[in-house]
C-alpha cells in the first residue's frame, strides 16, 4: 500500500525534517543547549547546526534524534515521525495524547495488581494445603 500523505514541500531529506522540529522547539540555540548542557548556548547551537549540515562529518545520535522527535511532538510538530515513517514505507504515525497515554498506563497498573493479588492469594491456598 503506498503512502498518499504529503510533507511539507520543502522537506527533502533527514536533515531539512529534523530542522523543521528544532525550529518547532525552540530554533538550534534552544535545542543545542538541551543536547549539549555543557556547552555554552551558542556554541551548542552551532554544533546541533553542524549535526544537520550535511557537509560536516557531525552527526546526531539516535537518542539525540529520538528527543528531538519527543520534544517536536510535545510542541505538536510531527514533521519528523511522519518524515521518517514515510521514508521508511510504514503509515502515517499517529501521537497519541497524554491522556489517553496515562489512562492506558492506569488501566495497566490496575491489571497488574490485580493479577498479583490472585498469584499472592494462591500462593496462600498453597502454603495452607501442605505439602
Amino acid at each position: 500500500m503506498e503512502n498518499d500523505w504529503q510533507l511539507p514541500m520543502h522537506i527533502e531529506d533527514l536533515n531539512d525534517a529534523i530542522k523543521a522540529a528544532v525550529d518547532a522547539i525552540g530554533g538550534p540555540k534552544a535545542v543545542g543547549a538541551t543536547l549539549w548542557p555543557d556547552l555554552d548556548p551558542g556554541a551548542a547551537g552551532n554544533r546541533l547546526r553542524d549535526c544537520l549540515n550535511a557537509t560536516r562529518r557531525e552527526r546526531l545520535t539516535p537518542e539525540q534524534l529520538a528527543l528531538i522527535r519527543r520534544k517536536a511532538r510535545d510542541a505538536g510538530c510531527h514533521v519528523l515521525a511522519s518524515f521518517e515513517m514515510k521514508a521508511a514505507g510504514y503509515s502515517r504515525p499517529t501521537p497519541v495524547a497524554p491522556e489517553d497515554e496515562r489512562a492506558e498506563l492506569q488501566r495497566k497498573a490496575i491489571e497488574a495488581a490485580r493479577t498479583m493479588k490472585e498469584l499472592v492469594e494462591r500462593m496462600e491456598v498453597l502454603a495452607w494445603s501442605g505439602p
